[in-house]
């Protein structure tokens, strides 16, 4: 298998042949943006550093199927963000995980999906985004953006699921009147 491969190609390789290269291959592409992006959910690295590998191991082994629809960054991180959810959760680690979202939702800087997210140039989304509140944006955030179903959202946020289902509606509300 060529290291220049498509996604697509690298999938259907590992899939069919157990191709470790492109194993190799789709692993160098990803592992770092996946690794990055997990670290701006779980400030624990040892966390991020297993759920990465977990996400990849089930790449090999096959237990993670690509359809072929929409992008493999998206599909990964789907799988490893559930991952994510299910190792916090069976770590016993809700109250460092409520510690480190708190610490990074009240920090200064900007993460890098909220420049994305202010960047975005339809209508005047991405005001009505920015005036949402901190909280409302998180929910979207988890729900939206990142795909992940309301109890998982509630164990990432740390917050009750019946909360996640009420900002999402306060925020799709206050969307709706900011747009209108």
């Amino acid at each position: 298998m060529s290291e220049t491969g498509s996604d697509g190609e690298l999938l259907r390789a590992i899939a069919a042949h157990g191709d470790r290269h492109a194993f190799e291959e789709l692993y160098r592409r990803y592992a770092p943006w996946l690794s990055a992006r997990m670290r701006s959910r779980c400030a624990d690295a040892g966390i991020v550093d297993d759920v990465v590998q977990e996400t990849f191991l089930a790449v090999w082994r096959g237990s993670a199927r690509y359809r072929e629809e929409g992008d493999v960054a998206g599909w990964l991180w789907r799988i490893g963000s559930r991952r994510l959810v299910d190792a916090l959760r069976n770590d016993g680690a809700r109250g460092r995980l409520r510690q480190t979202l708190a610490r990074l939702r009240h920090r200064d800087e900007a993460s890098a999906e909220d420049r994305v997210l202010a960047g975005v140039e339809h209508g005047d989304l991405a005001g009505a985004l920015i005036r949402l509140s901190p909280e409302l944006r998180a929910v979207l955030q988890a729900t939206v953006i990142d795909g992940l179903s309301t109890r998982e959202a509630a164990v990432l946020l740390g917050i009750p699921a019946g909360t996640v289902k009420t900002r999402a509606q306060r925020a799709r509300k206050q969307l709706r009147e900011a747009l209108a």
